[in-house]
């Protein structure tokens, strides 16, 4: 709903000042707007440089020396500098989707939207992707991460909502909420995927 993917039934969603659900331009949203999904959703015929300069090209019109510093620098942000050259197939689960943030990131959006970043992956490759995500939360990059990876959002989290059916049940500062639920579903939830 706040990239405009899914239409809003009720309320409002305002971000940086545009109203979603006030018949924004999406185009002008999106880019403030960064969005990963659980799939990477790269190109596979395209180097990771081009994967990350394309939007540049394309959307902001960026000259392509300037796209491919852009691509240089926020590649070697997610730790992949010497991966530029590469294609998708030739890199890890992880490396794929630290492309796909890296790709997002180009586009200087002021908000980063993750659904679900991590469960596409094996379990030796999530943390290295949650790495990059708290190395974002600590520059100061704003962040929606949908996740049910529940010590990293303790840790990392500012604020957290409990989601469940649809619904939202809870939320709060994420230390206190996640160590202190106050519904039965958050807390049938943290002791199911805990133990």
């Amino acid at each position: 709903c706040i990239n405009g993917l899914e239409p809003v039934q009720k309320g409002r969603i305002v971000v940086d000042g545009m109203e979603v659900t006030g018949g924004v331009d999406l185009n002008q949203l999106r880019q403030h707007v960064g969005m990963v999904f659980q799939s990477y959703n790269l190109f596979p015929h395209l180097t990771v440089e081009r994967n990350v300069t394309l939007a540049l090209n394309v959307v902001r019109k960026t000259p392509k020396a300037e796209a491919r510093d852009i691509a240089a620098e926020m590649v070697a942000r997610v730790g992949l500098a010497d991966k530029l050259k590469a294609y998708p197939h030739e890199l890890s689960g992880g490396q794929q989707q630290r492309v796909a943030i890296a790709r997002s990131l180009a586009m200087r959006p002021k908000v980063m939207l993750f659904d679900e970043i991590t469960s596409a992956l094996d379990p030796e490759l999530v943390g290295e992707v949650l790495k990059v995500l708290a190395d974002l939360a600590e520059g100061g990059m704003t962040m929606l991460v949908v996740t049910h990876e529940m010590n990293f959002a303790r840790t990392v989290a500012s604020r957290v909502a409990f989601m469940h059916e649809g619904r939202l049940h809870e939320t709060g500062p994420a230390r206190s909420t996640l160590e202190n639920p106050g519904t039965d579903e958050l807390r049938s939830f943290l002791s199911a995927v805990l133990h």
